[in-house]
């Protein structure tokens, strides 16, 4: 479902009112362990400072019941449910917490909404992520 090329939408929304937004692609591929996840974009401020340069990657490793997805060096970072449209996970990160909620309920756009506190962070990060124009649902 997730192989091949996606637009990305993120939006970072800060509890002291501070906004950031990333505008960029991911791209889902196969290696033999399973699906790479790569991010590159632009990260922005709303204030009118010049964007950053920003890539992220993540491995995704499906077992019989479980889809764990992991750091880029393979540290675990959360897992979820195979076969849920709408799972949710935690990722402890003392002394931060990072929940997740996603969406794959559509095919051609799923979200992933995270919320993360701490007594240094407090933010909630939307991305959504949208089939690439031109790109088909490998299968």
């Amino acid at each position: 479902m997730l192989e091949g090329a996606w637009t990305l939408t993120r939006t970072i929304s800060h509890a002291d009112g501070a906004e950031h937004r990333f505008d960029g692609t991911a791209v889902f591929r196969w290696d033999v362990s399973g699906l790479i996840q790569d991010e590159e974009g632009v990260l922005s401020a709303t204030d009118g400072r010049p964007g950053l340069r920003a890539t992220r990657r993540y491995l995704w490793r499906e077992d019989r019941k479980t889809v764990d997805i992991l750091f880029e060096d393979g540290r675990p970072f959360h897992s979820i449910p195979l076969g849920v449209d709408r799972p949710e996970a935690v990722h402890e990160c003392p002394p931060d917490t990072y929940r997740v909620a996603y969406d794959f309920g559509d095919p051609a756009a799923w979200t992933a909404r995270w919320h993360v506190s701490g007594p240094r962070k407090d933010y909630v990060m939307k991305s959504r992520y949208r089939r690439a124009p031109g790109a088909s649902a490998a299968g």
